[in-house]
């Protein structure tokens, strides 16, 4: 569903699970049972590498499967399982395009319901206070921080994730890509462009 919301408002100091995490992490690694940069590393290649992966070829294929793409448009689940892609919470899902006219963008404004099968890990802004409630109330100037920026002709949708649904959006090809395989396309997508907050890298 497209959402409004209120006013923009900061979002809140970082919780007590958030805290608690940072001190066990602290301990541990004073311990030395733990290595900062190699958690650091898993945890890159979990939340920007292997899920955003499997996001990538879905939008691949329907950049250049336009019967997919249909199937994708009209029923993201099983398009998506056509790849394997489901399980616990990737088993209702919804495709949005973004086109010429509209951009689409995705949070969940009640906790951090993601897309786990097709997108990974999700990021920790994706789950801040402060993005779920400004992106709503003033998408344009969130998606300015991350450094994008519409025309205003642009219509920009904000969709909320539920538990009960989650969203993907399918990002416009870039342009000058017509000469590049599925595979070269998958490689263009990021984890970002497929929340709504970028656009693919230009090839």
């Amino acid at each position: 569903m497209v959402v409004t919301a209120a006013k923009p408002h900061k979002g809140p100091p970082e919780s007590g699970p958030a805290l608690r995490v940072r001190a066990l992490e602290a301990i541990l690694t004073e311990k030395g049972l733990i290595d900062p940069k190699g958690l650091d590393a898993l945890v890159d290649t979990y939340e920007n590498k292997i899920g955003p992966r499997n996001g990538a070829r879905v939008v691949a294929r329907a950049w250049v499967d336009p019967e997919y793409k249909k199937r994708l448009l009209a029923d993201a689940s099983a398009a998506i399982k056509e790849f394997g892609f489901s399980g616990l919470q990737g088993e209702d899902m919804m495709v949005v395009e973004n086109t010429p006219e509209v951009h689409n963008v995705v949070v969940c404004t009640l906790c951090s319901c993601y897309p786990w099968p097709t997108l990974g890990l999700p990021p920790v802004w994706y789950k801040s206070g402060a993005y779920r409630a400004r992106v709503v109330s003033d998408p344009r100037s969130v998606l300015h921080e991350f450094g994008l920026d519409l025309p205003d002709t642009v219509e920009v949708r904000t969709h909320d994730t539920t538990a009960e649904i989650r969203y993907l959006v399918l990002p416009e090809r870039p342009p000058g890509t017509e000469h590049m395989s599925e595979e070269q396309l998958a490689d263009l997508v990021t984890r970002d462009s497929m929340i709504g907050v970028s656009q693919p890298v230009a090839p």
